[in-house]
């Protein structure tokens, strides 16, 4: 069964060619570093309007059939980010733990975390994720933080997507443990080939 990511960058200026997109590469560049199992990647540079993001997010799972979609962009309080929203207008069940660790993990750093509005959601079989938009705060989100020993003070949120998409019925995902260790109950075991 192929991992099929979806990746959403939603960005006004960038979608107009007014500067360079780097939430696609920083997303993209992490997963190659953090993921053992092959995958693959479906990109998309939208303008920040909840009827294109909600279509956008309809397609990546209904017709392309991602087991995951990561949006990066448009999830604070500016009345252009509508990210969230849109993300929870097409949402089969919300996933409220993923956004109250992204937000714990940014706090660490900023005290503006608390106006993030990044949410976790559930959509047919599929898990969309809203990350924020730079690359380092990317990272910090997926990764979580480690102390000058490498041990983990808090962690990412991709510690528990992989037991999630496997919950969803979708492909069993392993990850590079000294980049993001994959948590899953002793009870989870690998299924056959």
């Amino acid at each position: 069964m192929t991992f099929k990511i979806g990746l959403v960058s939603v960005s006004d200026r960038a979608s107009q060619g007014v500067y360079e997109d780097k939430g696609i590469p920083a997303l993209e560049d992490w997963l190659r570093k953090a993921l053992v199992t092959p995958f693959e990647t479906v990109t998309r540079l939208i303008a920040d309007e909840q009827t294109i993001i909600e279509a956008t997010l309809i397609e990546l799972v209904d017709d392309l059939a991602c087991d995951l979609v990561l949006t990066t962009g448009g999830t604070g309080p500016a009345l252009r980010d509508v990210t969230p929203d849109a993300t929870l207008a097409i949402a089969d069940r919300e996933m409220p733990g993923f956004g109250e660790q992204m937000r714990q993990i940014s706090l660490k750093f900023v005290p503006t975390a608390i106006l993030s509005r990044q949410v976790g959601v559930i959509r047919k079989r599929a898990l969309i994720l809203n990350l924020p938009g730079q690359p380092k705060s990317i990272r910090e989100t997926l990764e979580g933080l480690k102390d000058g020993l490498d041990h983990v003070i808090v962690p990412g949120i991709f510690a528990a997507v992989p037991y999630c998409i496997q919950l969803l019925e979708g492909p069993y995902i392993e990850t590079r443990a000294d980049v993001v260790a994959a948590f899953r109950p002793k009870s989870a075991v690998k299924p056959q080939e």
